[in-house]
């Protein structure tokens, strides 16, 4: 232990003070009315002071060293008789030195405790101890274990820049009534939180976790945040309940972990997990943008309440009934997802664009997107009806920004920023081939069609690229609306047969004529067989008979076989234009239908 070489800023014992090797000497503040402090007082002037204190009394013994001896005299002096605990107003321990086990179990802090700067040499415990107002422990030093079960801290609570070097830090069954700060304190030692209770804010920023963490049933009724804190061994956190959310971002996690909570929202952003590790949720809403993983990583919903290792599961009433049971991901931004797994997750707000190696994201269980608006919806004078398919929100975002957006697309897409086609084509084209890696070809269709109309509205293409993508859009869905095709084929029948009525079959069949010469010596007779043009039609066009054999040509146009019906030059044209389309259209009904329903 190292002690400052500066004086204290009160007035100090200054005993063994010498002016070469240690020119300050004892640190210790003055007892009242004395010029030493309760280690250096003569035994007849402590033995008066002690006498004199009453329970609940305010006592000041900043910088003091006690043995284990003074502080049981200390506390026995403060003792309530009908108790047989002892109770202090305000306690000033600011850089006092406890030598020895420093035992305040039980004792009731009614003022002030104040412990910034102290150093606690051997084992110590405020087991069930109850601090009424402000705990201060800030920089202090556990060189031993430190035991704090069943305290209750009903004011705010510091222990920043605390250390802690023992075999153990315990604050099992802890309740911490108002805001507990535990900024950057280093956990040098195991530290466990066992069904603790926060009802503050919890701020545990840049802290250090050396060794084993346990929040085994903690419940956070606040916030909590672990930003930038580093877990070296930790393998387990959780499982926790946080009704408000919990903030990891800049965390490193040195070794395999596994993190389990139940909570309103976890945020990861800027991460980074050294080994492999499996986050369970329940409720929450968590974001991932930017985080770093070198190995597998699992990001999973939890169907059921967890459970603790004694078999009772995790009581969640801390968190508000209107909470969605379900798991949702804000963003993979930035982040390598070729490690990444996501098991049922509602990925509907997700932002995925700058996501990298997407194509590798593995998707397990009932991960669901966002879709299109399913009803009708008016654009001036014109109806607009939207495919339904998987959508991001990317694509949402997008959509309600255009001019004359119609309603339904979903704007309130936090943090979607700028993303429009030429940035999401290649997103979706990602997600199409995880989805067709993964053997979900009717999932590969919808981003597919997302791909296909990103490349449609992107600015970087060309006028006649443009045009030819929509005919495919208009005809098929991009070969993956059969409805579409099949609407299409018919319409292209119905007018075929109507033209061939029209138009196209003859008004007669045509009569042949066979003519020859018989030579006058007889012998062999040689005739020209000729055939009329077909006439064009006149009269009655559309009666019963002229349908059936229109329905015929057109029905042989689909299959691409001729129908020998004699036929008008203009029957002709229309029965080789019909030859030409028609196949093609059942073609991509067909193509269609396979997308939807292969695996």
């Amino acid at each position: 232990m190292s002690t400052p070489s500066t004086a204290p800023s009160w007035r100090h014992c200054a005993h063994g003070a010498d002016a070469t090797s240690d020119p300050v000497g004892c640190r210790g503040v003055h007892v009242a009315g004395h010029t030493a402090c309760l280690a250096h007082l003569a035994d007849a002037d402590r033995d008066a002071y002690l006498a004199n204190l009453t329970p609940g009394a305010s006592i000041d013994h900043r910088g003091t060293t006690f043995t284990d001896s003074l502080l049981t005299t200390l506390l026995d002096a403060l003792q309530d008789p009908e108790t047989g605990e002892a109770r202090l107003g305000t306690a000033m321990f600011w850089q006092a030195i406890f030598e020895g086990s420093a035992g305040f179990n039980s004792v009731t802090f009614e003022g002030d405790a104040v412990f910034r700067e102290a150093t606690f040499e051997g084992y110590t415990t405020f087991e069930s101890a109850i601090f009424e107002h402000t705990a201060m422990f800030d920089s202090a030093t556990f060189e031993g274990d430190a035991v704090f079960w069943g305290a209750a801290f009903r004011g705010e609570t510091f222990f920043q820049s605390c250390t802690f070097a023992g075999g153990f830090a315990a604050f099992g069954e802890t309740s911490f009534g108002q805001v507990a700060i535990f900024r950057h304190a280093a956990f040098k030692s195991d530290v466990g939180f066992r069904e603790a209770t926060f009802k503050g804010y919890a701020q545990f920023g840049g802290a250090t976790f050396e060794n084993d963490v346990v929040f085994w049933g903690t419940t956070f009724e606040d916030d909590a945040s672990f930003w930038s804190a580093t877990f070296v061994k930790a393998d387990q956190f959780g499982p926790a309940v946080c009704a408000g959310q919990v903030v990891l971002s800049g965390a490193v996690f040195g070794g395999p972990v596994t993190l389990s909570f139940a909570a309103r929202r976890l945020e990861c952003r800027r991460t980074r997990w050294s080994q492999t590790a499996e986050i369970r949720l329940r409720f929450a809403t968590v974001d991932f943008a930017h985080a770093v993983f070198e190995y597998p990583l699992t990001i999973a919903a939890e169907p059921s309440p967890f459970v603790l290792s004694d078999g009772r599961p995790l009581a969640e009433n801390r968190l508000p009934s209107t909470y969605d049971l379900g798991v949702r991901v804000a963003s993979l931004r930035g982040v390598d997802a070729a490690h990444l797994v996501l098991a049922d997750l509602d990925l509907s707000g997700c932002l995925f664009a700058g996501t990298v190696h997407l194509d590798q994201l593995r998707l397990e269980g009932a991960c669901t997107f966002d879709t299109a608006p399913p009803a009708v919806h008016w654009r001036r004078w014109s109806p607009v009806r939207f495919t339904a398919r998987r959508v991001l929100a990317e694509e949402h975002h997008w959509r309600a920004s255009q001019p004359g957006a119609v309603r339904g697309w979903n704007v309130a897409v936090l943090g979607a920023g700028r993303a429009g086609p030429l940035q999401l084509a290649p997103v979706y084209r990602a997600l199409r081939k995880a989805f067709e890696d993964g053997k979900h070809e009717p999932g590969a269709a919808d981003f597919y069609y997302g791909e296909m109309e990103m490349r449609r509205h992107a600015d970087d293409i060309p006028r006649s690229e443009r045009g030819l993508l929509t005919a495919y859009w208009a005809l098929s869905g991009y070969g993956l609306r059969a409805s579409r095709a099949l609407a299409w084929l018919g319409a292209a029948m119905l007018l075929t047969i109507v033209l061939l009525m029209a138009f196209g079959l003859a008004q007669e069949p045509p009569k042949q004529t066979a003519t020859g010469t018989v030579p006058a010596g007889g012998g062999k007779v040689t005739f020209e067989i000729d055939k009329d043009d077909p006439q064009n039609p006149t009269g009655n066009r559309f009666t019963g008979e002229r349908f059936e054999k229109a329905l015929n040509v057109t029905i042989n146009s689909v299959v691409f076989r001729s129908s020998d019906q004699d036929l008008t030059t203009a029957g002709t044209y229309i029965e080789m234009t019909s030859r030409l389309t028609e196949p093609v259209l059942l073609g991509l009904a067909v193509l269609a239908v396979r997308n939807r329903v292969k695996r």
